[in-house]
């Protein structure tokens, strides 16, 4: 019995030492073998375009708050929301009492002043002609009645001027459109008092037959390229719909607030369907001036520490640190020290270190 016991003990012990041996074998032999001949491919310039689809917000060319420069009272609204407007239509008629009785004053001292100047005048030259006999007039006289006329006509210049400012002041409480449009808001009533400080413009005037398209373009992409100056877009308020923008102007610089560049397109609106304020999905095609280097996404290998790709060179591997920009379709672009014609792995991995002896999958080198 007790000998059956140790030739159990001992078969069991040699199985264990097989198993150990075997899993020991697999270690060493597992990832060399796995990487011996890996799928690479050879990196080549190509051209880079592709669409992207931005949010977008629509808005008036042109837009308006119509306040009233002068305090008074609402006489007359001549127009309402909705209301399409020319330029220089009527839109309201303000009433100022203090300021109508301000005019009829001005307008009065002006008459006076005038007449003052026409008496003082007409005496002067009286005076000139009786000069013309000699001892008739006094030297004194003369000059008394010549400053009279300057200072009466200096004063009529001045009653006038005043007059002209009254004038322009009534003028102001009849407020006409600035450009033509359609009333988008309208904030009083008849008898509201206007023109205080902090009150709300009396109307909006917007143009919306011509609508300003603007694009928060990321930093990313707004050094890259535009391959057209049109730009297709969509509103969710008019579904399959598809509208077009002409390129107008890009801002120049880089908000510091969301690292955006505003580029700015035209959209003409002659049936009014697009409303100024709605946002819109523009679709701009945007590409590289000169050829780049694109890799497919599993060539790239992403850690804590960088980003590389695992380049084959003389039947060595070497990671070469690089940063990415654009991406087409299942590609995406590269910048590095890569050079045309290198091979890089197709699937790389951080556990392919640097210096590890590979070959390419149907080649003998």
């Amino acid at each position: 019995m007790q000998s059956r016991i140790v030739i159990l003990f001992f078969i069991l012990a040699f199985s264990t030492s097989l198993v150990n041996c075997s899993q020991q074998e697999k270690k060493k032999v597992g990832p060399g073998s796995a990487l011996d001949s890996v799928a690479v491919f050879s990196l080549k310039k190509l051209p880079l375009l592709k669409k992207i689809t931005f949010p977008a917000e629509l808005i008036p060319m042109e837009r308006a708050e119509i306040y009233a420069k002068m305090q008074g009272f609402v006489k007359e609204l001549k127009v309402d929301i909705g209301d399409q407007v020319k330029k220089g239509e009527i839109l309201v008629i303000l009433d100022a009492p203090e300021l109508i009785a301000s005019y009829a004053q001005a307008s009065a001292e002006a008459q006076t002043a005038y007449a003052r100047q026409l008496t003082s005048t007409d005496r002067y030259k009286r005076f000139l002609n009786a000069s013309r006999v000699a001892g008739t007039m006094a030297l004194a006289e003369m000059e008394s009645a010549k400053n009279q006329m300057l200072a009466d006509s200096s004063a009529a210049e001045a009653a006038k001027s005043k007059l002209s400012v009254n004038n322009q002041l009534k003028e102001y409480l009849v407020i006409r459109s600035p450009f033509d449009g359609i009333v988008t808001q309208r904030n009083a009533d008849r008898g509201n008092l206007t023109g205080t400080s902090g009150s709300k413009p009396i109307f909006v005037i917007e143009n919306v037959g011509v609508l300003r398209l603007r694009i928060p373009v990321p930093e990313t992409y707004s050094a890259a390229i535009s391959d057209t100056s049109v730009v297709n877009f969509i509103v969710d308020a008019l579904p399959g719909k598809v509208y077009q923008a002409t390129l107008s102007r890009k801002s120049g610089s880089i908000s510091l607030s969301n690292r955006t560049e505003t580029w700015e397109f035209i959209a003409q609106n002659p049936s009014k369907m697009l409303k100024s304020g709605m946002y819109a999905n523009a679709t701009l095609r945007l590409g590289r001036e000169e050829l780049s280097f694109l890799v497919p996404f599993s060539a790239i290998v992403t850690n804590l520490e960088k980003k590389f790709v695992v380049r084959l060179k003389d039947g060595q591997t070497e990671w070469v640190d690089v940063k990415t920009g654009f991406n087409q379709n299942d590609k995406v672009e590269i910048f590095g020290a890569v050079q045309e014609g290198d091979f890089l792995l197709s699937s790389a991995s951080d556990e392919i270190k640097p210096g590890t002896k590979l070959k390419a999958k149907g080649s003998n080198k």
